[in-house]
Order: C-alpha cells, then sequence, then structure tokens
C-alpha cells in the first residue's frame, strides 16, 4: 500500500485505535521523505500552489501518538517534546550553516544546501526552505511553510505555519523575496516572486492589501488564499475609519500598501530604500 494511503487510513480512525508500532514507522518514512524534500506539504503544480493534504494529515498523526519524552541528544539544551518530534540531524556534507546559538530545525524539514541560520531561529516540521535562503536572527519558518530560492528572512520575521484545517494552504514565500525585519506573514498568505515585504508589514488573511500602482485591494477569499503580486513592494500604512467618532478622532488602522513594483535591475535593499522616501 502507498504510503498516501496508509497516512488517509490512519488519519480516518481514532487516535486510541491507531497501532501505534505501525503508525511509528509510517511516520518515520514521512519524515524520512520531508527530510529530503522528496515529499512537500505544498507544491506548485500546473501554474498555482496546491496542498498536499496527505502528508498534513501525516504530521499531525505524529503529534496524536506521541508520548512525551526528555531529549539528551540535543545537549547543551534540554528539552521535552513528543517522541514523534525529534530534532532534525544534519551533517557538514548538506553544507547547511547554522551559527552557534540556539538554532533548532525539527525533524521532517527540508533544508537545502547553501541556506544560513543565525541564532537563534527555528524550523518546524513539514516546511521546506530551498537553496540559498538567509534567515536572520529570531526567525520563525512555521510547520509546512513553504520559503523558495535565495530568499532573504530578516531579523525577527515570523512565516507562520498552517497544519489544520488540513486542506488549508500553508505560507508560501517564493524565490528571491525579501522580507523585512519584524515582519508576520500568516494564514496561507503567497508572496510571489521578488516582492518586497518592507520591515514591521503583518499581512494575515483578514488584511487587505492596497495597491496604489494598479488601483486594486487584495483580500483572501473562501476560494483563495491572500496573495502578494511578483514583484511587489509592500510597506505599512494605514486608512482612515468612515465612523463618525472615529472621524471625530481622526482615528485610522493599519493597511499594507503596495507603493512600487520592483523593477528587474533594482536590488531589494535600492528598491525598498527608494520607495521609502
Amino acid at each position: 500500500m502507498m504510503l498516501e494511503q496508509i497516512i488517509d487510513r490512519l488519519y480516518s480512525v481514532p487516535s486510541e485505535s491507531i497501532d501505534r508500532g505501525d503508525a511509528l514507522h509510517t511516520i518515520t518514512e514521512l519524515k524520512d521523505l520531508l527530510n529530503t524534500g522528496e515529499i512537500r506539504a505544498a507544491e506548485f503544480s500546473g501554474g498555482s500552489w496546491v496542498v498536499n493534504t496527505w502528508v498534513k494529515k501525516g504530521i499531525l498523526i505524529a503529534f496524536r501518538i506521541g508520548t512525551l519524552d526528555a531529549a539528551t541528544a540535543a545537549e547543551p539544551f534540554q528539552f521535552f517534546d513528543k517522541d514523534t518530534m525529534g530534532v532534525k540531524k544534519l551533517t557538514l556534507a548538506e553544507n547547511v550553516r547554522i551559527v552557534a546559538g540556539g538554532s533548532v530545525i525539527r525533524d521532517g524539514a527540508y533544508v537545502a544546501p547553501g541556506v544560513v541560520m543565525m541564532p537563534p531561529s527555528y524550523i518546524n516540521i513539514g516546511a521546506f526552505v530551498d537553496k540559498g535562503t538567509m534567515i536572520d536572527s529570531h526567525v520563525l519558518v512555521g510547520s509546512c511553510a513553504q520559503i523558495g530560492r535565495r530568499v532573504h528572512l530578516s531579523a525577527a520575521a515570523q512565516i507562520g505555519g498552517v497544519l489544520e484545517p488540513v486542506g488549508s494552504m500553508p505560507v508560501i514565500i517564493e524565490d528571491d523575496v525579501f522580507i523585512g525585519g519584524n515582519c508576520g506573514i500568516y494564514e496561507g498568505t503567497i508572496v510571489k516572486q521578488h516582492a518586497i515585504i518592507g520591515a514591521g508589514v503583518i499581512l494575515t488573511g483578514s488584511t487587505p492589501v492596497y495597491d496604489v500602482v494598479r488601483n486594486a485591494i487584495y483580500r483572501k477569499s473562501p476560494e483563495h488564499p491572500l496573495m502578494i503580486p511578483q514583484g511587489a513592494v509592500v510597506v505599512p500604512g494605514n486608512r482612515h475609519i468612515s465612523h463618525p467618532f472615529a472621524h471625530e478622532h481622526k482615528l485610522s488602522i493599519y493597511a499594507p500598501v503596495i507603493i512600487k513594483y520592483r523593477d528587474a535591475k533594482t536590488d531589494a535593499a535600492t528598491a525598498l530604500e527608494e520607495s521609502l522616501r
């Protein structure tokens, strides 16, 4: 029986009815394939991103059947976690640079050659981080998040994880995207290639994004996630509230704004600097 079919079967029965030995063997195989990037929680296919729900089901099974255990192999750092949620073991041959200081990659996450992790940062199970990406200090790459090639995740950027519902799109950051410091990208947002997300921008499923270049508003819908267009430069902004009380007190609320589109000849830092002048 194929791994996908086994996971679908295990997911459909109550946790107490699962044969733990059988499930552990299945989860180990799943994590091995996630570790090498042979399978992904979501992938680009047929011109759009598609969720592999069975992969997310397998990760959820790992949480369900896990029992609390003390991890001793992670010294000098001590932690207590589900015994199905260990730390990814890397070798020098994998060419991932992890600077000393408390960074952790959970078992079942793919981290490609050329990735750099500054301390402390964290990559959760199911995540995929492609070649040449920079993960700065205090960065979170959440469960099943998909990070492209040559992405820069600046200090304290939070890339949210989406495990449930299993059909929900995880956060996607495509190739050559620059994410500024203290950004938060959540709830299945897709950031297309070459986009620049300025420092402090928060993108969620309930956040409309205002494009002053194309006179458009982008929102998440029941059918589609929030999507930031290719090459967009997004900065924090605000919009006025029309309610009489708000008008009286000159109140406004946060609103991310696309103020330009990145020129192919302009690097991310220059494009952002020009946009903020």
